[in-house]
């Protein structure tokens, strides 16, 4: 492997795990710096106690015999595009923002439009390289190391270091034609993306407008379009969402998207969240006023503001996988209990070898809901909230991601996360000194970031925080 992980690769990886073993021989627990996150989680790190991986950003090869790219973990999806699509590739699963990196859709379980079919982020890895806690290094996959390979899907970096891996890659096309099945209700919703699954679509995905209108979006690789050709990614476009929504109230249900416009279609305003940083501030939500604030309202500038301006404390941003028979009912549950809308719903197929996956249920099909809006803003009154909308989810017999705030005591945590195995994972790989992905997750219900709004929108356009 030698021939794919550069000079380069190796030094970097060395100098890393050297750092790794001097805490594991100190008996000190570290933090993993990455540079960036799309975790709504207020995060602090101190130079003291941190792995600094940041350099580790490069593609290595792309190798179009095997349909493979092998990266370095801090890859992001848009320069894992770019690289791919000059071979006529790409990944199977592309996250829909552009920051998000390979390493992050690892570890944080990624799903997207196409991960009905080819599971998700991790699903479609051939193998990781990863230091252990002790400074070691090692190649999992599903032949080696197994256990490691399937248990450091939802880790969040609990288990080691990931330093490299190799992305599966699919042809790529010049557009992706996109259908558009209209809904009046959620279980019309539920019914129609279990109807369309079995049909023959790359993506699938869905949005519920209110609890009486909806739409299922199914779409297509293709090199010729199909119906009008829009764009979302410039400034002057419509975003995404409310384009869907004139076409469809139009009676527009074809369109074509060309292909990098559709992968990072929810990036401008972050799917539809946007749009509450013009309520809290004040300011009209026209597409005069979106344009002019373009640069602010992409993801990558938009996390930042979230992270500075602690604005994650008062608004709900929780994504939560259900079996497909109690779909309807938990978005009965949504209207009835929180009244936010727009919902994104999202199949996944089930994934019974990664333990720590939110989608790792006891069902034949999983419809992931991404439940994104304005909450209390009583600090009591959120983590009421919240903690009802958990109580909810696991009575459905569902799960939720953990990239977002999470207040499950910890005994409750392990009972739906499962305590034994991951335990023994730790002990095996020697993580025992690293925090536990339940310290890494769960919040404590004093508020961590005092919550400024100003502060966000500084931030956002200064760039993020260095770790002191």
């Amino acid at each position: 492997m030698n021939d794919i992980l550069d000079i380069q690769h190796q030094q970097s990886v060395k100098a890393i795990a050297e750092k790794v073993r001097s805490f594991y021989d100190s008996k000190k627990p570290f933090r993993i710096y990455h540079g960036s996150t799309n975790s709504t989680r207020s995060q602090s790190f101190k130079a003291a106690n941190m792995v600094d991986v940041r350099g580790l950003n490069r593609i290595l090869v792309v190798d179009t015999t095997t349909k493979t790219a092998t990266v370095e973990p801090n890859v992001p999806m848009d320069k894992l595009v770019a690289a791919t699509l000059k071979y006529g590739l790409i990944p199977k699963v592309v996250m829909e923002f552009p920051g998000i990196t390979v390493g992050g859709g690892l570890q944080g379980g990624a799903g997207e439009s196409s991960s009905f079919k080819s599971g998700c982020f991790n699903r479609t890895l051939n193998w990781f390289e990863v230091i252990l806690a002790d400074g070691s290094v090692v190649i999992a996959s599903p032949q080696d190391h197994v256990d490691l390979f399937y248990g450091s899907a939802g880790a969040y970096g609990s288990l080691g270091v990931v330093t490299a891996a190799q992305v599966q890659l699919v042809k790529a096309a010049k557009y992706v034609e996109l259908e558009y099945l209209p809904v009046i209700s959620a279980a019309d919703a539920v019914e129609t993306l279990k109807r369309v699954l079995s049909m023959d679509y790359d993506f699938i995905d869905g949005i519920l407008y209110a609890k009486d209108r909806g739409v299922i979006i199914a779409g297509r690789l293709s090199d010729a379009p199909n119906g009008p050709v829009r764009r979302c990614l410039r400034a002057r476009d419509q975003w995404f969402y409310l384009g869907v929504e004139k076409a469809v109230k139009g009676g527009n249900l074809a369109e074509s998207y060309p292909l990098e416009d559709y992968l990072f279609r929810y990036d401008r305003g972050a799917f539809w969240t946007g749009r509450y940083v013009f309520e809290r501030f004040g300011v009209p939500f026209s597409r005069l006023t979106r344009f002019l604030l373009n640069p602010l309202l992409k993801t990558r500038r938009m996390y930042i503001a979230l992270d500075a301006s602690g604005f994650s404390q008062e608004y709900i941003i929780q994504d939560l996988a259900l079996p497909a028979a109690s779909g309807s009912d938990f978005l009965n549950w949504v209207e009835s209990e929180l009244s936010i809308y727009p919902l994104w719903l999202c199949p996944l197929p089930p994934d019974k070898d990664s333990k720590l996956q939110f989608n790792h249920l006891d069902a034949e099909q999983i419809i992931n809901v991404g439940v994104w809006g304005p909450g209390p803003t009583s600090q009591a009154a959120f983590v009421d909230v919240n903690r009802k909308l958990e109580n909810k989810v696991r009575e459905l017999g569902g799960r939720k991601w953990l990239y977002a705030h999470a207040y499950y005591p910890e005994d409750e945590f392990w009972q739906i996360y499962g305590v034994g195995w991951y335990q023994a994972l730790r002990e095996k790989y020697r993580a025992a000194n690293l925090p536990s992905v339940y310290d890494k997750t769960h919040l404590n219900e004093r508020r961590r970031v005092r919550i400024s709004g100003k502060r966000g929108v500084w931030r956002a356009i200064v760039g993020s925080k260095r770790p002191s």
